[in-house]
Formats: C-alpha cells, structure tokens, sequence
C-alpha cells in the first residue's frame, strides 16, 4: 500500500462503511502488521458472514481499507473486538472516526454501554478510549498469549 497521507490530510477524506467479504484481503494485511496473534482470515469470514451478534466497519481511502473495527452487541452492551488502522495511515483521525462510527451504531441499536480490553502498554489505544469516555475497569492478568501482558478492561456507561 502506497503511503497516501500526505494526499490525505486527515480521516475527512475517509470514507466509513460496512465490512463485507471483499475488504478481507486488505484487513488481514493491516492485521498483521497491527498484532501479534493475528486473527486468521476464517476468523473474519465467520464474523462478517455468519456472526449475527458482531459488527464490523472498515475505513477507506480511494476505495482501499485502511482500518476496520468490529464490535459485538449482546443484549444491551457491546464488547468492542478490534480496531486497527495500517500503520502507514495513523495518526490521521482515523482511528477516532471508526470509534465514533461504532458508538453511533451502538446508540441506534439500544446500546447502553461498550467494554473492550487493551494492552495495559498500548498508550496510543488507551489515550483514544479516554477520549471517547471510557473508564478503567478492572484487568485480565495474562490476558494477551504471545506475552502474557495483562489487558486493561475499559467501559463506557454513557451512550443514551
């Protein structure tokens, strides 16, 4: 992938849409690239295709992803899965947009409250979730396999 940031400016000329099976290719290498324990490609297919409780956005720039975002409703809550945008393009509001974009899917859909679990040494993720409100909750020791990094539970309680 070409390094289109400087054509870019910012996450304006990002366009947020729905994950369908054709964005896979471009999501796995952004996966790659963005952790350690990758999810495989059947991962993906199963969560696009035929899990009814997740939902999945991708974030394009001329038509290519570069960075996605799912999320799963049960009941009233949601549990945020991932969000990863291609190293090439962060830094560019990116990252906020697709979180924006799950918290308003959330809202219309009678979500009242969203949790997910990151790296208690992922500062850059943490830094974002703070921004949209979510508050430490708790931690998974060992949680991560590849190291045994302990995860940090976020919650946000204030989506209506």
């Amino acid at each position: 992938m070409e390094n289109n940031c400087s054509s870019m400016g910012n996450a304006n000329n990002v366009v947020i849409k729905e994950t369908t099976l054709e964005h896979i290719d471009d999501i796995l290498i952004i996966e790659k690239l963005s952790f350690t324990t990758p999810w495989s490609r059947n991962a993906f297919i199963h969560e696009i295709k035929d899990n009814k409780f997740a939902i999945y956005i991708s974030a394009l720039v001329n038509n290519k992803v570069v960075g996605y975002a799912g999320m799963w409703q049960i009941f009233d809550e949601g549990h945020i899965t991932n969000i990863a945008v291609h190293p090439e393009f962060r830094k560019n509001g990116i990252g906020s947009k697709l979180l924006e974009k799950l918290i308003e899917i959330s809202r219309e859909k009678g979500i009242k409250k969203i949790t997910l679990e990151v790296r208690k040494s992922n500062t850059a993720a943490k830094n974002l979730y703070y921004k949209y409100g979510f508050k430490d909750a708790g931690i998974r020791k060992y949680y991560y396999t590849d190291n045994g990094e302990d995860a940090i539970i976020m919650w946000k309680y204030d989506l209506d």
